[in-house]
């Protein structure tokens, strides 16, 4: 067969291919061609998850009848004045959205310019052009994509159920309005409401936060760190949660460059590598970041769909996305994601008196484990109850590890532990010989002993790292042998010097065994160096090559600092557990542990009195 040019119209399908994927694709396309014409309000409709109808009306600066033609022909575009690829200053420039959408759809475009007397309309069936004609609308441009993918009916087969491809569209466009608080979005998919942001008023920064909380939610807006650096040619601004508040997945992490959102590997990679060591393996922070680059340092023109880029400077952008975060994370190390709705406490915790009580045979301290419903439950008069129960009130002092009464000024020592009390306050009681509970002069704190040493001890293990200094060792007066398969022993023989730096000392003991001869100071001398020596094995042989050796180091120090702290089901003394709270208040990042759990929560007086109508 000769070699021949291809039909326009076959062409443009290839092309929209490549640009227009789903209904999504459209909507962005669309909104993003609205944001450049200026528009303040941008109205979204979906019918049948977009497969039959896509509406985006706008309040834009519009087009003239001249360009309504032009704006349906490939590579026709109003937004490379200088024909400069290297000074994009627009989310759109290709000139391939709307001929790719017209090529596989039937659509219709209603323009008016402010100054116009009335708007101009055109129609493009499967890529044939209508006449202009005139037409009623007020300021601003409507397109309308019916029946996608009509000329192409493969590409029907590809497409998932309504619901889905609505949720596509839901996200496309909740993504383009986090980086555009100041514009209004609406959409509607089959009469329902499932958007509406308003614009949003103030300086850039409160805008932006309080869009972000509209959807990502009220928790991300109340428990995120600000970010604002910058160096050389980028600017990196936006909110990042606290390691409190994670996900099991990487969704909810939102970036953009230039205002465009985008996916990008080596980025999201910075952003797990900044929280090593403040977060679980299997856990993702939330976060929303914006990427201002000069546009002659990183290139958008990588991909028709503009959703990936490239930077000149790789280097530069992750090491100064991974700064900035930690920058941040070290700032806001003491805090710890506890919000509390207290409402929403109330509601379900308190009951109304036509409620069940509980049966008769429930028993005072059975009361004290269940949820506060089943409390106050116990709390309405129950029938027949025999007066024995009163002989089972010492259940309460039983819940109690340790609790003292407040000490007066005189009985605090000068330069003792309760010298210099910091916010979290004096240790009151230990309960369930697990849980710290502390008093300030504003708030009820309750503190896990486990992960708040947990904590504490891996700061510790960092310090000397970054001190470049031999961690203290206690030598073993019976040398521990732990019995390993043989390419774990090879994993943690090929460790042992690194090892060796933070106190562990293991040697080779016949053919599948090591020999532990020290451990770490911090360890202690109740430390399960069995299973400390197991776990680290196995954790090597997950973690491969994917890391660099000082990400090993860290991950090393957090396996070594959850065995050597202080355990769950511990007693601890009232000078113990201030000890460990004056501890924490001078331990970076001291609110949550390595896993990123909350290592204390606080409940503000005010949040108390809420709970009793005060």
């Amino acid at each position: 067969m000769p070699i021949r040019i291809l039909p326009s119209t076959l062409v443009n399908q290839i092309a929209a291919g490549e640009v227009i994927e789903r209904p999504s694709s459209v909507v962005k396309e669309l909104v993003e061609n609205a944001i450049d014409a200026g528009a303040s309000q941008i109205d979204v409709t979906l019918v049948d998850g977009g497969k039959s109808l896509i509406v985006v009306a706008d309040n834009g600066k519009g087009m003239s009848a001249a360009e309504l033609p032009l704006a349906v022909e490939r590579h026709a575009t109003s937004k490379l004045p200088d024909d400069d690829l290297f000074n994009i200053n627009f989310l759109g420039f290709r000139g391939e959205a709307l001929p790719s959408i017209a090529s596989v759809a039937r659509m219709s475009l209603t323009s008016r310019q402010p100054e116009a007397e009335n708007a101009w309309k055109i129609e493009v069936n499967g890529g044939e052009k209508s006449e202009v004609v005139p037409a009623a609308y007020p300021k601003g441009t409507r397109i309308e994509v019916r029946d996608l993918f009509y000329a192409t009916p493969a590409r029907l087969k590809f497409l998932k159920a309504s619901s889905s491809e609505t949720a596509q569209c839901v996200d496309m466009l909740n993504r383009i309005a986090m980086a555009n608080p100041h514009i209004s979005f609406y959409l509607t998919a089959d009469n329902k409401k499932k958007i509406s942001l308003n614009a949003c008023q103030g300086e850039l920064f409160d805008a932006r936060l309080k869009r972000l909380g509209e959807v990502m939610g009220r928790e991300f807006g109340e428990n995120s760190i600000l970010i604002n650096a910058e160096r050389e040619n980028v600017r990196i601004s936006g909110f990042v949660s606290l390691p409190t508040l994670n996900k099991a997945n990487s969704l909810s992490q939102y970036l953009f460059v230039n205002n465009r959102p985008v996916r990008d590997k080596l980025l999201l990679g910075a952003i797990r590598g900044a929280y090593q060591d403040v977060l679980a393996a299997n856990r993702y922070p939330m976060c929303a970041l914006f990427f201002d680059v000069e546009p002659a340092y990183v290139d958008v023109n990588v991909h028709p769909t503009k959703a990936e880029v490239r930077f000149y400077d790789n280097a530069l952008v992750r090491g100064l996305l991974v700064s900035s975060i930690r920058n941040a994370l070290s700032q806001g190390a003491e805090r710890a994601a506890n919000t509390l709705d207290v409402e929403a406490f109330v509601q379900d915790s308190i009951p109304s008196f036509g409620q069940t009580v509980l049966p008769d045979t429930a028993v005072l301290q059975e009361h004290v484990q269940q949820p506060a419903r089943n409390f106050y439950q116990s709390m309405m008069p129950i029938p027949h109850t025999p007066v024995r129960r009163q002989a089972e009130l010492p259940a309460l002092e039983r819940a109690y590890s340790v609790k003292v009464d407040q000490p007066s000024a005189g009985d605090v020592p000068a330069g003792g532990v309760l010298a210099e009390v910091g916010h979290l306050g004096l240790a009151k009681a230990q309960f369930h010989d697990t849980y710290i509970i502390s008093q300030s002069e504003e708030s009820i704190i309750i503190t896990d002993q486990h992960a708040a040493h947990e904590r504490i001890v891996m700061e510790k293990l960092k310090q000397v790292l970054t001190e470049g200094r031999q961690a203290a060792t206690q030598i073993l007066l019976i040398p521990e042998v732990v019995d390993l398969s043989l390419s774990d022993k090879v994993r943690l023989l090929e460790a042992a010097e690194e090892l060796k730096k933070l106190g562990l000392v293991v040697e080779e003991f016949g053919a599948t065994a090591v020999i532990v001869r020290e451990i770490p100071a911090l360890l202690g001398d109740k430390a399960n160096v069995q299973k400390l020596v197991h776990d680290l094995a196995e954790e090597m042989a997950e973690w491969g090559k994917e890391y660099s050796l000082s990400e090993k180091l860290h991950l090393i120090c957090a396996t070594i600092a959850c065995h050597g702290s202080v355990r769950a089901g511990r007693r601890l003394n009232i000078d113990e557990m201030n000890h460990l709270l004056r501890e924490m208040e001078h331990t970076e990042r001291s609110g949550q542990c390595n896993h990123g759990r909350p290592t204390y929560v606080e409940l503000k007086i005010k949040q108390i009195e809420k709970l009793f109508d005060r």
